[in-house]
């Protein structure tokens, strides 16, 4: 095997990243571009050995990264986001040939968004505390104790991102990390260790670990040595994750699907409606969040409609790195089988095809748009994962609500409406982790971020993320008993 590839023109290290060096592996996987098919390269295959010896290197550099001052890791975190500026048109140019997202987004938003994971948890850092307070003259004092090594297994949808929002904060609290990258985007993660590295993080802090869910991901979240996990991805995993964590009682993050809702209304500025609509075709509609599910209220829907299929059909897809592309290719074969299955599914049930339905070339689907659902079609209740949406129609707030709230997921929600009241009537009925009125995907990092029902278990973001990263404790010390002299 190759220990180094070149991507975009950028040489990327293809072994693993333990304890501060990098290690082979005697097994490989072939990772594809989505872009065109072509094999970028062969990636170490890491497995139960690799796993160990990664756990093992961040239980040995946790005691001296725990009893770092904060400034000190707060410093080392800002130098890692200074590197990831510098390298910011590589990582985005790696990122893009490797997942197939647009590059025009890994440049003006995903990259400086991952510089700003790091900066902005080094600053939530300094700043964390709890007031002090008092108990019959007690004196209460809660402070925050890293928890020790932390597995953190993360998707390909938005590779770097998803795994920074993730790695800065466990690096913030104190605690030392194993990162699983997603199978088929591996390669940023990898430009990461080295970044880390080129900042000053101590050997060990941040290990990498690529490989298969059932092998790599598997040995990590059982490991008796791994004090935390946090996972992004399906459902399915997420039930194997928690199987395997219950033996060790390790505590679990868990921010899983959805199949998200935007409502409609008939009061809503229909040109801003539809924009949020067309909206969720971004990153080839392989986006969590997305609003998949369209709930138009019917004496606009029509009118909704017409617009709707203007403007998607405006839409550029094609090559990502194109500077014009607004939809580019789905991220795998397997993936883009999926989707097709689903649409021909409900093709074959009765939906209608408004726009798309069907495949282009390579990995490359059609945005599509179904209506003549079903509230119980399979296609309305599961999550695709791509350039799919449907369209169904209410006649009241009431039904609204309930068509929103009527599937087992509630990542997220979005709201059009020109009325306040409406708008806080309905919001405070949805069942979501975030619901955006009038807009989408505006995410602070002081919020927290999370699903309910099966999208998800507990919450991440500003001190959420500490109080998942940390063990809190309290210290109640009595105003007596004291030998003072002096």
């Amino acid at each position: 095997m190759s220990e180094h590839i070149t991507v975009a023109g950028v040489t990327v290290d293809t072994r693993h990243w333990i304890g501060g060096r990098r290690v082979a592996s005697e097994r490989t996987f072939t990772d594809l571009s989505p872009i065109d098919g072509t094999a970028l390269g062969e990636i170490a295959r890491g497995g139960p050995a690799e796993v160990d010896a990664a756990v093992t290197a961040a239980q040995d550099a946790f005691p001296g990264w725990a009893a770092t001052p904060r400034a000190g890791r707060a410093a080392v975190l800002r130098a890692i986001a200074d590197g990831v500026e510098k390298r910011l048109e590589e990582l985005a140019a790696v990122e893009t040939r490797d997942n197939g997202a647009l590059l025009r987004s890994h440049r003006r938003g995903v990259m400086p968004r991952v510089a700003h994971n790091f900066r902005f948890f080094a600053d939530w850092l300094e700043g964390l505390g709890h007031d002090d307070f008092d108990t019959r003259g007690h004196a209460n004092h809660v402070s925050w104790d890293p928890a020790g090594p932390c597995a953190l297994i993360t998707p390909w949808n938005a590779p770097l991102m998803l795994a920074t929002w993730k790695i800065a904060p466990a690096l913030a609290a104190g605690n030392t990390v194993v990162l699983k990258p997603a199978e088929w985007s591996p390669l940023t993660a990898s430009l990461l260790a080295d970044v880390a590295a080129a900042a000053g993080l101590p050997d060990g802090v941040l290990n990498v670990v690529q490989g298969f869910g059932d092998e790599a991901g598997q040995a990590l979240v059982e490991h008796h040595g791994v004090r935390r996990v946090s996972f992004t991805g399906s459902v399915p995993t997420a039930r194997r994750i928690a199987r395997s964590a219950a033996a060790n009682l390790t505590p679990l993050s868990l921010e899983l699907g959805g199949k998200s809702p935007l409502l409609v209304f008939a009061d809503a500025d229909l040109d801003l409606a539809v924009d949020l609509a067309v909206e969720q075709y971004d990153n080839a509609g392989q986006v969590c969040l997305a609003a998949t599910r369209l709930l138009v209220e019917s004496p606009i829907a029509e009118e909704f409609t017409r617009r709707f299929t203007e403007r998607a059909a405006a839409l550029v897809q094609g090559d990502p790195r194109d500077e014009a592309t607004d939809v580019g290719p789905n991220i795998h074969p397997r993936q883009v089988e999926k989707i097709d299955a689903f649409v021909r599914r409900a093709l074959a049930a009765g939906a209608r095809a408004v726009i798309g339905g069907e495949r282009g070339d390579g990995l490359y689907y059609r945005p599509t748009l179904l209506t003549d659902v079903a509230q119980d079609s399979e296609i309305v209740q599961e999550e695709v994962f791509g350039p799919v949406l449907t369209l169904q129609t209410f006649d009241t707030e009431e039904e609204a609500v309930r068509l929103a709230n009527d599937t087992r997921f509630g990542l997220a929600a979005t709201v059009a409406t020109g009325d306040r009241e409406r708008a806080r009537r309905v919001t405070e009925r949805l069942v979501a982790g975030t619901v955006w009125v009038n807009c989408f995907f505006v995410r602070d990092l002081r919020a927290p971020f999370g699903g309910s029902r099966e999208s998800g278990v507990g919450r991440e973001g500003g001190t959420w993320s500490f109080d998942f990263y940390c063990d809190l404790k309290n210290t109640v010390t009595a105003p007596k008993g004291w030998n003072d002299h002096g």
